[in-house]
């Protein structure tokens, strides 16, 4: 049961020789979601081998170039490779209309159905369902309309205890809705409650993409508890004042916001092109929240499963 992620670009605005522009790649059983498609982004996907068939829907988080300027060259790769599966493109409002004479001036023509969802987050709010995944967006501050996005698995049905449905002799047809959360009458008449006859579902893996937002505290709020948190950090705290004038954010305030969040892990990116070292933002975020991580281009994290607890 895979649930991991791949960066695919750790820069912000412009990509260099070592950082290409933004993009994630998660992946799931079922299906993987991309995440910003910043310049190159199919040249890093290529690098990475993942397999773009399986990208079955394309979140972009606003409508600055460093974020979505990959689009074109990937979904023209996508038509000459005869793709045609759906797919579909969420983002704030714009993008289809800043795209759509691009490629029609494109000789070869989509044969896919592509559809463009366009939503601008003004709070929590389911937005797609893909796979076992449901995607919400919520809303960040930057200098544009900029939406956060959290992706979590749909939870698990309850799993029936093997040595309970012996002991009770439960048909097969009353396991579905014990897993569903109801007990069971046995022939005697003795009622066994849900809890004694099932085992907990694991609970739902998680990821959230903050970028691009300066801080507020009350991200944490969209974020709590989530696996893995990408949050930002251009630069470091001694350009704080910088940071929030550019609508951006620095290690230090990302730490905060993973901490306050009692998050799984912190990733850090959008790294501006000023800093060739990222190992200081590193430092900085560590000493709020031990649990934090530069992002390398091409890096891989993995959330393990959780096995059912079936005593």
């Amino acid at each position: 049961m895979r649930f991991g992620l791949t960066i695919l670009g750790s820069n912000g605005a412009v990509p260099s020789a070592s950082r290409y522009a933004s993009g994630h790649l998660l992946h799931s059983e079922s299906t993987d979601v991309l995440v910003d498609c910043g310049e190159g982004t199919q040249l890093r996907l290529q690098a990475a081998g993942a397999s773009v068939g399986r990208i079955s829907l394309i979140l972009i988080s606003h409508l600055h170039g460093d974020h979505y300027f990959g689009l074109p060259g990937l979904l023209t790769s996508l038509a000459l490779s005869g793709r045609t599966a759906p797919l579909r493109i969420l983002s704030p409002p714009g993008l289809r209309d800043r795209l759509a004479p691009l490629l029609e001036l494109d000789r070869y023509g989509m044969p896919f159905p592509l559809e463009f969802i366009e939503h601008a987050a003004d709070d929590m709010t389911l937005v797609a369902e893909v796979g076992e995944l449901e995607v919400y967006a919520f809303p960040l501050r930057h200098r544009i309309v900029t939406n956060g996005y959290l992706l979590r698995e749909k939870p698990r049905p309850a799993t029936i205890l093997k040595d309970m449905i012996e002991a009770h002799s439960i048909p097969y047809a009353a396991i579905p809705t014990i897993k569903q959360g109801s007990g069971y009458t046995t022939a005697e008449g003795r009622f066994i409650p849900h809890g004694e006859l099932t085992a907990p579902a694991p609970p739902p893996r998680s990821y959230a993409y903050c970028s691009d937002t300066l801080y507020f505290p009350e991200l944490s709020n969209y974020v709590q508890g989530v696996d893995l948190l990408y949050h930002e950090a251009t630069f470091l705290h001694d350009m704080a004042v910088e940071a929030a004038e550019k609508g951006h954010a620095t290690a230090h305030q990302a730490a905060l916001v993973a901490r306050n969040a009692d998050v799984g892990q912190l990733i850090l990116g959008h790294f501006s092109a000023r800093y060739r070292n990222v190992d200081e933002h590193e430092r900085e975020a560590r000493a709020v929240f031990p649990a934090s991580t530069a992002a390398r281009d091409l890096y891989r994290f993995t959330v393990p499963f959780t096995e059912r607890n079936s005593e």
